[in-house]
């Protein structure tokens, strides 16, 4: 059995910390002065695991540098239970990398030669923390600035521009996590900066002009009302990428001196800023495709039960799995859009017409236009026994009690249907009860889905709720949005090998698609929306 040409060495069974009854197979390799020990499921259950140690410092497979892709071989077949032998887990690239620095952490990047002279792309990977309730975002920790800092961003895939709340000094500010960035006179953008440009022209098409040659100053408002001012800097950025070599790249974001949410200084926010990942050239994502990191990929995966992970790049995670949809020309904005969707309920149609639909990370919640959501209302509250009033909730508009107090959504699931948008090629959205409800802290049920007419809205937006526990990708380089439904624990050595177990000669994944009897229905997944206008 080979590994990079290295032979492994069976070594015995082995305690296995897994489900009761399971033993492993245990190989162990003296390699570059680190001892490999690879643990293979007896029983098939759990994929395997790499670990490697070195002195008392123990890195498991997702941190595994070499890249190892491992199988057991035919001679010590004899050693597994009798079921063993079908499911043996190739450990993909996804598997093997290390995740950012966590949030309590700040580590300024070493710059690896390798990396840095090289010219092909790699890809990066974020750790995320926070949820849909009672957070009521995710974020992700960048280090930024020499020395590194770290900063909590809320990932928005509806808008272009990463900025942080900044002291340059800062006129109107909310209490954030870290102390606010400074930045120097040296890290100010010009106006004569070509990013400058696209991002005026953005905010106002064919305005390229700015108030002083010597900065260039923004105002982003924001579908909520909230608004950020400031001007361009530039600053180093600190990444993992995927080979475990840490970088340092200098990007363009804003210094947000002037924030209008909330009372000033009322407000205690739970990020630092927001990492803009939109379509728009400003965006990180682009930026880092610009100066040949990454290709202009990425995609998430939002937890449920909190936390998740983001990534850059096109070569993380095996997506022959995906569901693909092409990426339309928003007529709203420069939005990520599968176009316009026609809405079901219980896989009967709403009646109503098919309406734009955007993915919009930076939104807690889904907003549905106004004929989409009153006809969402009507079809769920017909469906709902005696058993379930109406009961006001500060949490959200919509709320029901029921005859006990509510734990979780899965207590209250099977009294809900779910919903689907039918987008080209009968590919569909399944937005399941677990993906539009929350159970709020007073025990009731809430409808996460919204009225965007409150907000103006004319499209579908689908926020946080409806991506949770799916992995959504945005590929820029093809012009196409896929997903692939799965569990996004927090737990990243087992969602991360649920990407990539084997079954006999079959790849399967947690995170495969649902279809059902109906041939309209033959490929669901999930969605996304915006965040800016």
């Amino acid at each position: 059995m080979k590994a990079r040409g290295r032979m492994l060495h069976y070594i015995g069974d082995k305690s296995f910390d897994g489900p009761s009854g399971t033993r492993a197979v245990v190989f162990e390799e003296e390699w570059a002065a680190w001892q490999w020990v690879w643990y293979g499921d007896a029983a098939g259950g759990v994929c395997p695991d790499v670990q490697g140690t070195r002195g008392g410092e123990t890195h498991s497979s997702i941190n595994n540098p070499h890249r190892l892709t491992l199988l057991v071989p035919p001679a010590i077949r004899h050693h597994l239970a009798p079921r063993a032998m079908a499911p043996a887990c190739l450990l993909l690239p996804l598997l093997l990398l290390p995740f950012a620095p966590g949030p309590a952490q700040a580590a300024t990047p070493a710059r690896s030669p390798s990396a840095s002279a090289s010219s092909s792309s790699t890809s990066v990977v974020f750790q995320l923390q926070g949820d849909v309730y009672p957070t009521g975002h995710y974020y992700a920790t960048m280090n930024i600035g020499d020395p590194a800092r770290p900063y909590f961003l809320d990932i928005d895939t509806g808008s272009d521009l990463t900025w942080l709340q900044c002291d340059a000094p800062c006129q109107s500010c909310n209490k954030v996590p870290h102390p606010l960035y400074k930045p120097t006179k040296s890290k100010i953008v010009p106006c004569a900066d070509s990013l400058c440009a696209t991002l005026l022209s953005s905010q106002i098409p064919n305005n390229k002009q700015c108030p002083s040659p010597h900065q260039c100053d923004y105002k982003i408002k924001y579908t909520d009302s909230s608004t950020s001012l400031g001007v361009l800097v530039t600053d180093s950025f600190g990444l993992t990428l995927r080979n475990s070599s840490r970088i340092s790249r200098s990007l363009t974001f804003g210094c947000g001196y002037d924030q209008q949410v909330g009372k000033n200084g009322a407000v205690q926010a739970a990020t630092d800023g927001l990492l803009g990942l939109g379509r728009g050239s400003v965006s990180l994502v682009s930026q880092l495709k610009q100066q040949g990191i990454t290709k202009n990929v990425l995609a998430h995966c939002l937890s449920t039960n909190g936390g998740g992970f983001l990534y850059f790049g096109d070569d993380i995670v095996s997506t022959s799995r995906a569901m693909w949809v092409p990426m339309a020309r928003s007529t709203s904005g420069n939005y990520y859009s599968p176009g316009s969707g026609t809405l079901y309920f219980d896989k009967r149609p709403l009646g109503v017409k098919p309406t734009e639909v955007v993915f919009d990370s930076g939104s807690t919640y889904t907003y549905f236009a106004a004929q989409p959501y009153q006809a969402t209302v009507s079809a769920i509250q017909a469906g709902l026994s005696k058993s379930l009033t109406k009961v006001s909730d500060p949490s959200l508009p919509l709320c029901w009690k029921g005859q006990k107090v509510f734990k979780s959504v899965s207590d209250i699931k099977k009294e809900f249907k779910s919903l689907f948008l039918m987008f080209l090629k009968n590919t569909a959205l399944e937005i399941a009860p677990e993906n539009y409800l929350i159970v709020t802290k007073n025990g009731n049920v809430c409808l996460g889905i919204l009225d965007g007419s409150v907000a103006k809205l004319n499209f579908n937006i689908i926020g946080d709720i409806t991506m949770q526990d799916q992995l959504v990708i945005y590929d820029n380089e093809k012009g196409k949005l896929g997903w692939i439904r799965g569990s996004c624990s927090r737990g990243t050595k087992y969602i991360i090998s649920s990407f990539t177990c084997v079954q006999g000669n079959f790849l399967t994944s947690r995170f495969s698609s649902i279809s059902v009897s109906n041939p309209v229905f033959s490929v669901l997944g999930s969605g996304l929306s915006p965040k800016n206008l």
